[in-house]
């Protein structure tokens, strides 16, 4: 909790924990009555609206005009996730199906579903960034085609096959081929493209200059063939936020919302700036630093491989959103993600 955060007595967090489990649940400014009916404690009318009046000045709470109720400010929502929220942990059966969902042999398809799965769940935005790629090769082909025409077959570090046609002025024979093909594999396999090309030419002197031409043209393709593949973050049910009154009732910010998502830019800043912290991060309105999530909630968590963060994932929606069962989602959603990628 931030250092200038005042101290709340206990009926005062009560007050505040219900004003806001009930403004999460019907969407509506709560009242005095309402406080009373739900929070458990024996207050008059009176006592609690002039517990009311104190969150409100210390700004926990706000009150809109049209109505003699109150709805929780950022810094009411950050202050309930940090000292009051409990957490609802997913049953066994939740977790096993996403466990039978997160399971196939394509690190993208693992990626995209991941996304899909946490919007689904949540029913808002699932954002993934991919993972940084080892941009190498665990395997490498080639493959004759015609005399100028190559077939190059790379399979990455992370599984995925990626195939480009290289082009080439020498007829090369399918011995010379495969001798290409067994040398990168044998002695440059899970190094990146970068670093195996910068050892050729040191190291294989003993190389036709032919089949050095050939060993470089297939790293600069492979370099490129796996960066190009490399979505840098999927976001699945945009449209989601669409449903959402919170967000949908002011156009011009739902407007740069949609654009952030299209551009990708700043929401890419901030999944690299979750990755290199430690477990869920939450953050609410402002607190992203990006204009257009002003008026969302950002929850995310870090995924990793042999014990290396490489990703994030996370869910974006309005501030008034069932923390409870969000993050829950968001944190075991990194975690089998994880376990996916490590079993591949």
């Amino acid at each position: 909790m931030p250092a200038d955060t005042p101290a709340l007595n206990e009926r005062a967090q009560i007050l505040l924990k219900t004003l806001v489990e009930r403004y999460i649940v019907e969407g509506q400014p709560v009242g005095s009555r309402a406080l009373s009916r739900y929070s458990g404690l024996d207050l008059s009318p009176a006592s609690i609206r002039n517990v009311m009046a104190d969150l409100e000045d210390m700004g926990f709470i706000a009150s809109p005009h049209t109505s003699a109720g109150r709805v929780p400010t950022a810094r009411g929502y950050r202050f309930f996730v940090d000292t009051l929220l409990t957490i609802k942990p997913l049953d066994r059966v939740e977790i096993h199906q996403l466990e039978v969902q997160l399971h196939t042999e394509s690190t993208q398809k693992l990626v995209t579903s991941a996304s899909q799965l946490l919007s689904e769940l949540t029913h808002f935005a699932g954002v993934v960034m991919t993972p940084r790629r080892n941009a190498g090769f665990r395997h490498i082909e080639f493959l004759r085609l015609s005399d100028s025409r190559i077939l190059l077959i790379i399979v990455t570090p992370e599984g995925d096959v990626q195939n480009r046609i290289l082009l080439t002025e020498k007829r090369y024979t399918p011995a010379e081929l495969t001798e290409a093909a067994s040398i990168l594999n044998q002695h440059y396999a899970g190094l990146t493209f970068d670093e195996i090309r910068r050892r050729i030419h040191a190291e294989l002197k003993q190389l036709t200059e032919d089949m050095t031409r050939l060993m470089t043209a297939a790293l600069d393709a492979g370099s490129r063939a796996v960066s190009e593949s490399a979505e840098e973050v999927v976001i699945s049910g945009e449209a989601n936020l669409l449903d959402s009154l919170d967000l949908s009732s002011n156009m011009n910010n739902l407007r740069r919302l949609f654009e952030l998502f299209d551009r990708k830019t700043g929401l890419l800043q901030l999944l690299d700036i979750s990755s290199r912290a430690q477990g869920v991060q939450i953050f609410i309105g402002g607190e992203s630093g990006v204009a257009p999530l002003d008026e969302c909630s950002v929850i995310t968590a870090p995924y990793e491989v042999d014990g290396q963060v490489v990703g994030t994932v996370g869910v974006i929606g309005p501030t008034r959103m069932a923390y409870e069962r969000v993050i829950p989602i968001v944190d075991i959603t990194a975690k089998l993600l994880s376990s996916a990628l490590a079993q591949r």
